[in-house]
């Protein structure tokens, strides 16, 4: 009982520090693992092996990924390419339908940008489209916002996902077509939230930008083409590369198999990704590619997601060399709560601390020991467990969430206004999702 008692006060610290004395997680990552490690009696050379290693691993695998798709969202944001995607599913889907628009453009978006800089990168366009319309700004806000969460903490490249991927040994390939199936649910769902029960709370639109400005800086943006590309070949690589991978060998075993092996390795596709987004600009500056430039702002946004995620491998390898598994992992499995294990633990971190990213990457370093114990062997299981950490990280987002204040902040939203639409939305694409992924599940036991 002794190191369950270390594990609950070990998340308890987590929380307290990082919200209530707003300690790095970084810090707070790795002084948890090395004082669980001390008081579960582990061997200080052990201790300092497991750290090393477990930081080590994690950043080796998944390191230069993150970063691919750090620059990858950033020459999208500062290039204007996500105002091309923005237009681009306008025609399609309609000028009218804004609620519907706004969420397909921030479930599109959000999967190589952040989701709150989405939610800045396209408040502009919201409010245009709103008021021409003649609409409430409550509706389409909360529509914008539940798209980009769904798929900011579900469909990799996001950092959240990618990194739980590699502390878990996901395949991202799978993670990536799963996610993109499970995230149609909590589309409809938050939808529906956001056009009939949002749109109720009246906020005049009042829009930054005329439409005359508007269609000027549309003008500066890239092609629908160049736009696409940075985010669709990579995952077709991706995705390639996992079918290529089947026991049926759909691709055959020879040089077909290597090439795509090869190239729909996660840190291959991203970085050919890279290299496309860097045609994003009209006018290229060589200046763009400089520490100063779009690619070290870049660099800075992925160094701490790095850190974070380094940190969690180290606390997951502690906890693995620790025998934490076969003690939690025969418990837990008597009390069978299966797939929803990983969503309640991301979702009790994510309301307590706010960060979807630090949610998903501490509930997948608790998970990583208890993978075997609980039956998460096969490369569906894990995929969906991953999707289950991902589910629980939009279980709520409120004031502790930087998000959230970017939301009300930019949409006029009081906070009571952004518990009842924001929150209570976060709520309904989460236990969505959950739903989704339970299903899956229960399809391929």
């Amino acid at each position: 009982m002794l190191i369950v008692i270390l594990l609950i006060l070990s998340v308890l610290f987590i929380i307290v520090s990082t919200v209530k004395y707003k300690l790095h997680p970084f810090l707070a990552l790795l002084f948890t693992a090395i004082a669980y490690g001390i008081f579960s009696g582990m061997p200080l050379d052990k201790l300092v092996e497991s750290v090393s290693s477990g930081f080590g691993n994690t950043i080796g695998y998944i390191g230069i990924v993150i970063v691919a798709g750090c620059i990858i969202g950033n020459f999208l944001e500062q290039s204007g390419g996500a105002y091309t995607l923005a237009e681009v599913v306008l025609k399609i889907v309609g000028k009218k339908r804004v609620h519907l628009v706004m969420i397909i453009i921030g479930y599109i978006v959000s999967i190589p940008v952040f989701a709150d800089s989405g939610f800045v990168i396209l408040s502009s366009l919201n409010r245009a489209l709103s008021k021409r319309a003649k609409i409430s700004l409550a509706g389409s806000a909360i529509a914008l916002v539940l798209g980009l969460i769904i798929t900011h903490c579900l469909v990799p490249p996001t950092p959240g996902p990618i990194a739980a991927a590699g502390i878990l040994n996901a395949d991202l390939g799978l993670v990536i077509l799963f996610g993109l199936l499970v995230g149609l649910a909590p589309l409809v769902t938050g939808w529906l939230f956001a056009s009939k029960f949002a749109s109720r709370t009246y906020i005049d639109p009042n829009p930054d930008l005329t439409e005359e400005q508007l269609t000027a800086k549309m003008k500066e943006a890239p092609g629908a083409f160049k736009a696409f590309m940075p985010i669709l070949v990579p995952i077709f690589l991706i995705v390639i590369k996992s079918i290529s991978e089947f026991p049926s060998n759909p691709l055959g075993t020879g040089v077909i198999k290597s090439v795509s092996g090869f190239i729909g390795a996660p840190l291959v596709a991203l970085l050919i990704g890279t290299l496309l987004s860097f045609l994003l600009p009209k006018k290229f500056d060589r200046a763009m590619l400089s520490g100063a430039g779009w690619v070290g702002k870049a660099l800075l946004d992925a160094s701490i997601i790095i850190l974070i995620t380094g940190a969690g491998g180290a606390f997951g390898m502690v906890l693995r060399n620790s025998g934490i598994a076969d003690v939690i992992g025969n418990s837990l499995a008597e009390i069978n709560l299966s797939i929803w294990l990983p969503f309640i633990l991301a979702a009790a971190l994510k309301s307590a601390q706010g960060s979807s990213t630090v949610a998903i990457i501490t509930t997948a370093s608790l998970m990583a020991p208890l993978m075997s114990s609980l039956g998460f062997d096969t490369p569906v299981d894990k995929a969906l467990v991953v999707l289950s950490i991902g589910a629980g990280s939009m279980v709520v987002s409120h004031a502790n969430d930087s998000i959230f204040w970017v939301v009300t902040q930019m949409s006029g939203m009081d906070v009571r206004t952004g518990y009842k639409l924001h929150t209570l939305g976060t709520l309904v694409i989460g236990i969505t999702s959950m739903m989704a992924i339970w299903l899956l599940f229960v399809m391929n036991m």
